[in-house]
C-alpha cells in the first residue's frame, strides 16, 4: 500500500479523524452505531489532542438527538465549526433543524453511519432508509463506500461545507463500513490545512450573531418574500459541485486516490452498468473483476448523492450503455420507484435513445449483500425481459419480486485466508479479533479486514467474527462462506448452529470445550461429526476455560484463543504472533501491575501448547441424528428455531404474512434454551431461609421458587430435593429454588444476593448437572402459587409468575 501514514482501524475512527480536525465543537447524542464517533473525539479532547485550529474540540452531550441538533444550529450561529454523529431516528429528530442550517447556509457537517428507521420493527441496523429522508433539507449528502473512502472523504466534506457554505452529511453504512476493520491510509493534520480555505473560515466567524455586529436571523416571511427569499441560495447550490470537485481532485494529488462526483469503473464498452452507493460497490467491483470477467460489464459509485448532477453522472457512463439497474438499500412504500431509481431516471427524461432504466431493492436492515447477489443482478439486467423493482437477497414468495441467486459464490482474490469465530457477548472473542487485525494490519505488509456480526442481546448473545488477510487488497463487504479456520469458543453452539457450513475442505475447526477427547462421541451432536468427515477437517479442543479459571483470568479466554488462532492459522509466523501480543499485553496492562501482566503472558502460552489435534474417527459419517419429541407451537419452529440456529436468511416472505404489520407472540424466548452459562448455581436447602431474594435480583427470571403439595412432591423427578415451606399461610406446602440450566447467564448475582452466612446458593467452578434440566421442565408444570403471600414483599412477589423472562 502506497503512502507514509499506514493504520488499521474502522471507518467510525476513520470519521473521527478527520472530523475532529475541523471541529470547534462536537455536539452530540449517543446512538448505535454512530456512538464511537463522539467517543473517539472525546477521548482525544480529553488527552489534549489538537484540532487544525490548535484547539482541543469541545464535545457537548445532550440529553436527546433533538437537543444536539439545536446545539449544533446555535453553536454554528455564533461562529464554532460543529459537527455531529448520528444515524437513524436520531438522525431523523434533527431534520427540522437541518431545515433551518441549510436556510442560513451554515457549514455543519453530520457524519452518518447510516442506519434503518424502525418501521414495522425496530432494526439497529443498517441500510439508506434514515439518509434518504432528509434528502429534501438541502444538505448536501455525499457517500463513501469503504473505511479508505471514510478517510478521504470525510475531508472532502468538510473543507466543501467550509468553502461552499452548504452544510454536508457524510454518509456509509452502519456497521458494515462503521465497524469493519480495515488497514488504510491517513490523512495528517498538517496535511488537511493545506488544504483548508483559511478565509472561508474567517468569513464564516465573521458572519457569526455577534453584539459587537447585531442582526436578526430566524425572521418570519410573508407570502409576498418568501419564495423570493428562498430562491436567493440557489447560486451556492449551483457553485457546490465543482468546490466538491476541486477538493477531490486536491485529495487525489495528495494521496493518490482520486474521486469524482460519479465513478466509473469496469469495461469501457460495456453494455450492461449498475448504479449504486455505499459498501455494496466494493462487492459490486470485486465480483466483475473475479467472477465475471468474461462480460462487459460496469459500475457507476455515487459519490455526491445530493446536488444530483445529471451531467457529471451522463459523463461518467461509457457510451455504450445500453442497459442500467439502479441499486436501493431503502424502500418507499407506495413511491413509482425508490429514490436513486428515480433520481437516475429522470436524468434521461428528454433521450430519444435512453438506455433501459430497472431498480431494485438490496441489503435492507443490513442483509448481506454476496457475490451472488450481484452475479443475479447482471444476469437479470441481460435477460430479454428483465424484472423490474426487484429484490435481491431474499426469498419473496409473496409478491414474487426477488432473484434467484446462488448463496455460495465468493469473489475473494486467491490467497485470501478468511477466519470465522463463534464467541458469546463479553467473553473478549472480539476484543481479541480486533487486535489480530491490528497486528496484522501494523507489523506486516499485508492486508487486512475484520467484521464482527452481533445479535441484538449483545452481552450474552452470539458474536461471528470475520477475519480476512492477505497480500491483494480486501474488497470483500460481506460475511465469510469459505472459511479456511473456524473456531467456537463456547461449546454450547455446537448444538445451537451449523457452525461448519462455511468451513473449506481441509479446513481447521477448534472447538473449545470442557470435553475430554472420549467424551466427544457422546457429546458432539451428528451435524458437526458428519460434517467434520465429509469436509476432511483438521479438528483441534481445548479447555480454554479451564485454563483461565487456573490463571486467574476468570472468563477471559481471549487470549488463550488468540495465541491458539495464530499458531493454526498460520497467518504470521507464531514466534512473531507471540512478540506482538506480548507487546500488545504491556500496552493494555502495564499500570495494572506484574502479575496481571504474568498471567496474561500465561495465557498466550498456553493458547499456543494447550489445544490437541483431535482424530475424526470415518465412522462419524454415518452419525443419525438423534429424534426430537417436543413439541412446539408452529411460529416457534418456523420461525424461531431457524432465527436462533443464524438462519433467518432462508425464511421466506410468505411466513411473515399473517405478521405484516410486524407483531409476534408473546413469549418466545422460554424456546431459546441457549445453555451459554459457564456455571449455573447450585442450590443448598440446609442454609436456605427461602426468602427469595435471589428470585428477585435475577434479570432473566431463570431462577425461581417453587411450591409444592406432597401429591407434586412425590410425582418429581428423582434429585428434585424440597423441604418444609416457612411462613404463615404455607402450612402443608414444599418448599425448593429451581434453577433454569438453559437460560441462566451464570451472572452470579442470585449467589452474591444470598443473605445467608453459609450460602444456599454456591457457583460451581463450571457446568451444571444434567438432572437440573429435566427438573425445570417439572417446575413448569407447577400451578402458580402467587396468593399466599403478599406479592408487595419480596418473598411474595417471587411466586408470581414474571412477565419478562430470559
Amino acid at each position: 500500500m502506497a503512502g507514509k501514514n499506514i493504520k488499521t482501524m474502522d471507518g467510525n475512527t476513520a470519521a473521527a479523524h478527520v472530523s475532529y480536525a475541523f471541529t470547534d465543537v462536537a455536539a452530540i447524542y449517543p446512538i448505535t452505531p454512530s456512538s464511537s464517533m463522539a467517543e473517539q473525539v472525546d477521548e482525544w479532547a480529553a488527552y489534549g489532542r489538537k484540532n487544525l485550529f490548535g484547539q482541543t474540540v469541545k464535545l457537548v452531550e445532550m440529553q436527546s438527538e433533538a437537543g444536539a441538533a439545536g446545539t449544533v444550529h446555535g453553536s454554528l450561529a455564533v461562529g464554532a465549526l460543529t459537527t455531529t454523529y448520528t444515524a437513524s431516528q436520531g438522525l431523523l429528530l434533527m431534520i427540522p433543524n437541518m431545515y433551518k442550517m441549510a436556510g442560513e447556509l451554515l457549514p455543519a457537517v453530520f457524519h452518518v453511519s447510516a442506519r434503518t428507521v424502525a418501521t414495522h420493527a425496530l432494526s439497529i441496523f443498517g441500510d439508506h432508509s434514515d439518509v434518504m429522508a432528509t434528502r429534501q433539507t438541502g444538505f448536501a449528502l455525499l457517500a463513501s463506500g469503504s473505511v479508505q473512502e471514510v478517510m478521504d472523504l470525510s475531508a472532502v466534506a468538510h473543507l466543501s461545507a467550509i468553502k461552499g457554505r452548504v452544510p454536508f452529511m457524510h454518509f456509509f453504512d452502519g456497521f458494515r463500513t462503521s465497524a469493519e476493520i480495515q488497514k488504510i491510509e491517513t490523512i495528517e493534520y498538517d496535511e488537511l490545512a493545506e488544504l483548508l480555505d483559511w478565509q472561508a473560515v474567517a468569513d464564516f466567524k465573521a458572519r457569526s450573531m455577534s453584539p459587537n455586529s447585531a442582526f436578526i436571523r430566524g425572521t418570519a416571511q410573508n407570502p409576498d418574500i418568501f419564495f423570493q427569499a428562498r430562491e436567493a441560495s440557489q447560486p451556492f447550490y449551483d457553485a457546490l459541485p465543482g468546490i466538491v470537485s476541486d477538493y477531490m481532485d486536491k485529495i487525489g494529488e495528495l494521496t493518490g486516490r482520486q474521486y469524482h462526483l460519479f465513478d466509473y469503473v469496469g469495461a469501457p464498452d460495456a453494455e450492461d452498468v449498475i448504479v449504486a452507493m455505499g459498501s455494496v460497490c466494493d462487492t459490486i467491483e470485486e465480483t466483475m473483476e473475479n467472477l465475471l470477467t468474461d462480460r462487459k460489464l460496469g459500475l457507476v459509485k455515487v459519490r455526491l448523492y445530493r446536488p444530483f448532477v445529471v451531467e457529471a453522472f451522463l459523463a461518467a457512463l461509457p457510451d455504450t450503455v445500453k442497459r442500467i439497474c439502479v441499486l436501493d438499500r431503502t424502500k418507499e412504500p407506495g413511491a413509482p420507484g425508490e429514490p436513486l431509481y428515480l433520481d437516475v431516471r429522470s436524468a434521461f427524461f428528454d433521450f430519444a435513445d435512453a438506455p433501459m432504466v430497472i431498480g431494485g431493492r438490496y441489503g435492507l436492515g443490513s442483509k448481506d449483500t454476496t457475490p451472488g447477489q450481484i452475479v443475479a443482478v447482471f444476469d437479470n439486467l441481460a435477460a430479454a425481459t428483465p424484472k423490474e423493482h426487484f429484490t435481491v437477497g431474499i426469498n419473496d414468495d409473496v409478491s414474487m419480486s426477488s432473484l434467484d441467486y446462488d448463496p455460495r459464490l465468493s469473489a475473494e482474490p486467491e490467497g485470501t485466508i478468511m477466519c470465522k469465530f463463534w464467541g458469546l457477548g463479553s467473553d473478549g472473542t472480539v476484543g481479541a479479533n480486533k487486535t489480530a487485525i491490528k497486528i496484522i494490519g501494523d507489523y506486516t505488509d499485508q492486508y487486512a479486514q475484520g467484521y464482527f456480526a452481533y445479535d441484538s442481546k449483545k452481552s450474552g448473545g452470539v458474536t461471528i467474527s470475520h477475519l480476512r488477510f492477505g497480500h491483494s487488497p480486501i474488497k470483500s463487504p460481506y460475511l465469510i462462506t469459505r472459511a479456511d479456520y473456524v473456531a467456537c469458543h463456547n461449546q454450547s453452539y455446537v448444538h445451537q448452529y451449523d457452525l461448519l457450513k462455511d468451513l473449506k475442505d481441509g479446513g481447521a475447526f477448534m472447538l473449545n470445550a470442557r470435553w475430554t477427547v472420549d467424551e466427544l462421541e457422546a457429546n458432539l451432536p451428528a451435524l458437526v461429526k458428519r460434517q467434520l468427515v465429509e469436509k476432511h477437517a483438521r479438528f483441534y479442543l481445548i479447555d480454554a476455560y479451564k485454563i483461565a479459571r487456573e490463571l486467574g483470568l476468570g472468563n477471559y479466554i481471549n487470549m488463550i484463543m488468540q495465541a491458539a488462532f495464530f499458531k493454526l492459522a498460520n497467518v504470521i509466523p507464531i514466534e512473531d504472533a507471540i512478540k506482538y501480543l506480548r507487546e500488545g499485553i504491556d500496552a493494555a496492562y502495564s499500570r495494572k501491575g506484574q502479575a496481571i501482566l504474568d498471567m496474561n503472558y500465561a495465557a498466550v502460552d498456553a493458547g499456543v501448547n494447550a489445544f490437541i489435534e483431535v482424530e475424526v474417527p470415518a465412522a462419524w459419517a454415518d452419525a443419525q441424528d438423534e429424534p426430537t419429541s417436543r413439541e412446539i407451537p408452529a411460529f416457534i419452529e418456523e420461525v424461531l428455531v431457524p432465527m436462533n440456529r443464524q438462519e433467518g436468511d432462508s425464511l421466506p416472505v410468505s411466513i411473515f404474512v399473517d405478521r405484516e404489520d410486524g407483531h409476534f407472540p408473546s413469549g418466545t424466548s422460554a424456546y431459546e434454551k441457549r445453555g451459554v452459562a459457564q456455571s449455573v448455581p447450585i442450590w443448598v436447602p440446609e442454609h436456605c431461609t427461602q426468602c427469595n431474594q435471589c428470585a428477585f435480583v435475577c434479570p432473566h427470571s431463570a431462577i425461581r421458587p417453587a411450591l409444592l403439595t406432597p401429591e407434586e412432591v412425590a410425582a418429581a423427578p428423582e434429585g428434585f430435593v424440597t423441604i418444609e415451606a416457612k411462613g404463615k399461610g404455607m402450612e402443608g406446602f414444599a418448599y425448593r429454588i429451581q434453577t433454569s440450566p438453559l437460560d441462566c447467564m451464570g451472572c452470579s448475582s442470585c449467589a452474591e444476593v444470598c443473605p445467608t452466612k453459609e450460602k444456599s446458593l454456591i457457583m460451581p467452578e463450571i457446568g451444571w448437572d444434567k438432572a437440573e434440566e429435566a427438573n425445570w421442565e417439572y417446575f413448569t408444570t407447577l400451578p402458580v402459587r402467587d396468593k399466599l403471600v403478599s406479592k408487595t414483599t419480596v418473598k411474595g412477589s417471587q411466586f408470581a409468575k414474571p412477565y419478562f423472562e430470559f
